[in-house]
């Protein structure tokens, strides 16, 4: 019990230390105003995207978890299944946001860094890195550990029905990560091959240029797409590791 306590200060320590971070990149110039308005324009529009997609992805949780209540009202599951299977979805979400949002706040940064430097702008691109890597083990260990402690030693459930618990815990998970990894894709490229058409076959103008429109939308789709949908992706990887070895060890038990 005592090691599991030592996980879940662990995971507190890391998303404090993802914080400053965080606020630290925040602090950072952002550059002249023609970076400052693009800046804005990416973020806000993946701010959008990512708003529509998880109230879409909601109502799949919402059906799954009244089908899983039934079941456990039936006696099929443990209560304790339908919760495991939001907070799983929940946090793999939160993951990706986290992660788009600092991407989003540091690419006029390091931009703008990178002016006075080499040095400096690759000290701010690993301080947003080192964010979203930090957001994703700290709210995972800190999820298994506080799952394990309440279920193991609070409500003195089995191991089997501990892991049983906690394998629905990684479903919810990995169908976060799902639907924010292929719907972000789709939208990454859809808006590639947008830019690509309309800037540089059409009209001539090349796929970066500020005049093309769907300049903006390419960068929206690469930071909800490569950014959210990956952060959503590695927590349901890093979570389901960990959680399928305790399934193994349980069964071989």
């Amino acid at each position: 019990m005592n090691v599991m306590y030592v996980v879940a200060i662990g995971s507190i320590a890391a998303l404090i230390y993802a914080a400053c971070m965080f606020f630290r990149v925040k602090e950072q110039p952002e550059g002249s105003a023609g970076m400052i308005k693009i800046s804005t324009a990416v973020r806000k529009g993946a701010g959008a995207y990512l708003r529509r997609q998880y109230l879409g992805v909601g109502v799949f949780f919402a059906v799954v978890f009244l089908i899983l209540l039934c079941m456990a009202f039936g006696g099929f599951l443990s209560y304790f299944t339908p919760f495991a299977f939001l907070t799983g979805g929940f946090f793999s979400g939160l993951s990706g946001y986290v992660g788009m949002n600092i991407a989003t706040y540091a690419n006029t940064r390091t931009a703008n860094g990178v002016r006075d430097g080499l040095n400096k702008g690759l000290k701010i691109a690993f301080a947003s890195g080192s964010v979203m890597g930090l957001t994703v083990v700290g709210l995972g260990l800190f999820d298994i550990s506080v799952w394990f402690i309440l279920l193991k030693f609070v409500f003195k459930l089995s191991i089997n029905d501990v892991m049983t618990a906690m394998l629905t815990f990684g479903m919810g998970a990995s169908s976060m990560a799902l639907f924010a990894r292929v719907g972000g894709g789709i939208f990454t490229k859809a808006a590639d091959v947008g830019a690509d058409l309309v800037g540089k076959v059409e009209v001539g103008i090349p796929e970066d240029d500020p005049r093309n429109p769907a300049c903006i939308a390419d960068n929206v789709g690469d930071n909800v797409g490569d950014v959210a949908g990956m952060g959503a992706d590695l927590y349901e990887s890093y979570v389901g590791s960990i959680i399928s070895c305790g399934a193994l060890a349980s069964a071989a038990g």
